[in-house]
Order: C-alpha cells, then structure tokens, then sequence
C-alpha cells in the first residue's frame, strides 16, 4: 500500500486555518483570518477581524453604512493585526496566509512586523484606493505577493468521526 495522495499541502493548510479562524468573526458581512507562518513551517500567529479585546460585540456596531461612527469601521481590529499581535515570536522573515488581500492599513503593520510574503486567496478589492495604496508600499517593501491556487474547492471537518 502507498501513502495517500490527496493529502492537502502548506499552503493549503495554513490557509485552511486562516479560513478556519475567519469562523471566529462575528461580523455579518465580511469574514478574514489570518495566519503567520516561520520559514521552517510553525504557525506563529493567527487572527480574525472582530472588535478589540474587552470592547462587547453588543456595544458596537456591525453597520457598513451610514454615519462614520455608527459603522464597524472605526472600531474593527482586521485579521492580519490581530495575527501579528497575537503573535509568539519576531515575524522577521514569515509569510502570512489571509484569505483576502490586505488593505493599506494592513499593509503598514505587515511591513513592519518584518513578514516577507503574502499568500492570499480573494482580491477582491482589486484597484481601489486602499488595494493600490496596499500594493505600492508592500512593493516597495519587498513584500513578496502570491495568489493561492488551491488543488481542493473545499475542505470539510467532521466533528463527528
């Protein structure tokens, strides 16, 4: 007998716990996770988008629209700085897995934290202000950017076996 062949890769492990953190996201519209990974393959760091610690998901809003701060915006922590400051060790020289392409904001901590790449599934955002902002300055970083092209459409977890 030989050894299984449809076992996932890195890649797809890490980002299968990104996506598997995003689950932890209480907000309705828009899910991310993230996760941090050494050159020799340990996971060093994951996050998801949700409120700061302490702030109650019942006292903030969850709204895209409307007044500024009677939407999520000024108030949501994304998946990447949360990843990069739960993180256990110097990210100097990882690469983070986020299932979507990060914005400037992100971008700045990314930078610098040190994380050399980004492997990313959706860019959604492509060519807006924040995704070209994103892109110009982790260019000029050095940051390396890579599309994942998953062998799997999905992975599913059985609790129950």
């Amino acid at each position: 007998m030989g050894k299984r062949t449809d076992y996932i890769d890195w890649d797809e492990y890490f980002m299968g716990v990104a996506i598997l953190s995003a689950k932890r996201s209480k907000d309705p519209g828009t899910q991310v996770g993230a996760c941090i990974v050494t050159p020799d393959k340990r996971i060093v760091g994951v996050g998801y988008n949700g409120f700061p610690m302490g702030c109650s998901d019942e006292d903030f809003p969850w709204d895209r629209e409307g007044d500024f701060l009677d939407t999520k915006y000024p108030f949501v922590c994304h998946a990447e700085v949360n990843a990069i400051l739960n993180s256990t060790k110097n990210l100097k020289g990882c690469t983070l897995y986020v299932d979507l392409f990060p914005c400037h904001e992100c971008a700045k901590s990314i930078i610098q934290s040190g994380i050399v790449e980004i492997v990313y599934l959706s860019d959604k955002y492509d060519g807006t202000d924040s995704d070209i902002a994103s892109k110009r300055m982790l260019s000029s970083a050095k940051v390396q950017l890579r599309k994942l092209e998953p062998k799997f459409d999905e992975i599913v977890l059985n609790f129950k076996s």
